[in-house]
Parts: structure tokens; C-alpha cells; sequence
């Protein structure tokens, strides 16, 4: 589960983590705070491993208090040569309220069925990435 205002833009390699394919994202990444009042923060290694990446971040200052979601679920549906179809689920205090998939081609990672919430998407797009240079 990765923080819902968290917007990774590359992949973090060498981190401290121990199964980095476990990693909700499908490995480690970098990237950007869109909490409000912080956007474009770039946050310390520390944080990008305790916070960013795993969601459920209540240690972490940014997040707001008031929120929709506390993390960000993936898992693949679906697969074959040409696609990759994902689950996501948000959560908020271990539940779900949102729900739904993703279609990605695999061509050039475009999404036919893009989420309307750009971190979501973001989000799916480096879990896609991951998972393909994982399994490809």
C-alpha cells in the first residue's frame, strides 16, 4: 500500500528494504509530495522507505489529517502479451472505499482505462512497470 499523496517518478534502486518486489509499487521508488501545502516536496531516503512507500504513513508530518484514503492497493487481474489489467483498492482505516481497474497496453504502458485521481494512475503505472521487469 503506498501513500495516496505520494507521486513516485523513478525507480529507487539500493534501498533498505528486504523484498523490494513486495514493496506495493513492485519495488522502490522516488518521487514527490502532493499532500496540500507541501506539493513537490521531495522527501529524505528515510521517509521514501518508512512513509511514501508503504502507506498507513501516520508517523509522516505531511500527511493531512483530513483525507479520503490512507493507502493504495495493486494487484494484477489479468495478463497477457499485449495487456496487463490491475485491481486497486483505496483505503481508509484498513477499509476499502474505492475500488476498481486499470487497462494498461503494454506497448508503451498506455492506460485505455485511466483513473480520474493522477497519483492513482501514476501509482499503477510504476506498479505495471515494476511487475513487467519483473516477469518479462
Amino acid at each position: 500500500m503506498a501513500c495516496p499523496y505520494f507521486m513516485p517518478t523513478e525507480s529507487l534502486e539500493g534501498g533498505a528494504w528486504l523484498h523490494p518486489s513486495r514493496l506495493p509499487l513492485g519495488g522502490g521508488w522516488a518521487g514527490h509530495c502532493t499532500a496540500p501545502g507541501h506539493a513537490g516536496t521531495k522527501p529524505e531516503l528515510a521517509q521514501l522507505q518508512e512513509c511514501c512507500n508503504l502507506g498507513y504513513a501516520t508517523s509522516c508530518p505531511r500527511l493531512p489529517a483530513d483525507r479520503l484514503w490512507d493507502a493504495v492497493r495493486f494487484s494484477v487481474a489479468r495478463e497477457d502479451k499485449t495487456q496487463v489489467i490491475l485491481n486497486f483498492v483505496c483505503e481508509r482505516n484498513h477499509r476499502p472505499v474505492q475500488h476498481g481497474q486499470l487497462r494498461f497496453e503494454l506497448g508503451l504502458l498506455n492506460c485505455s482505462t485511466p483513473h480520474r485521481d493522477d497519483r492513482i494512475q501514476q501509482m499503477a503505472a510504476c506498479f505495471v512497470q515494476s511487475h513487467v521487469a519483473r516477469t518479462r
